[in-house]
C-alpha cells in the first residue's frame, strides 16, 4: 500500500467521528511526510479544531504510519 493510499483510507476511517459534530475532514495529499488535510463545514471557524487534529487526527495517523511528520489543514 502506498503512503497516499494509506493516508487516505485513515482520514477516510476518521470521517465518521468528525460527521457526528456536523464537521468533516477530506483527504488531499501526501508530501514530504506530511498529511494534508481539508476541512469543512462546523470544523471551519471551530475553536477545537487545532486540538482535534494535532490530538486526534495527527495521533492516529503517526501510530498508524510512523514516518509522518505532521497533519496539516490547507484550506
Amino acid at each position: 500500500m502506498t503512503q497516499t493510499s494509506q493516508a487516505k483510507d485513515i482520514i477516510d476511517n476518521l470521517r465518521p467521528y468528525i460527521n457526528q459534530d456536523g464537521g468533516d475532514i477530506e483527504f488531499v495529499e501526501v508530501k514530504d511526510n506530511v498529511v494534508y488535510v481539508r476541512i469543512a463545514g462546523a470544523c471551519v471557524g471551530c475553536g477545537l479544531i487545532d486540538s482535534t487534529i494535532k490530538d486526534g487526527v495527527e495521533q492516529i495517523v503517526k501510530q498508524e504510519m510512523p514516518d509522518i511528520k505532521a497533519v496539516e489543514v490547507i484550506m
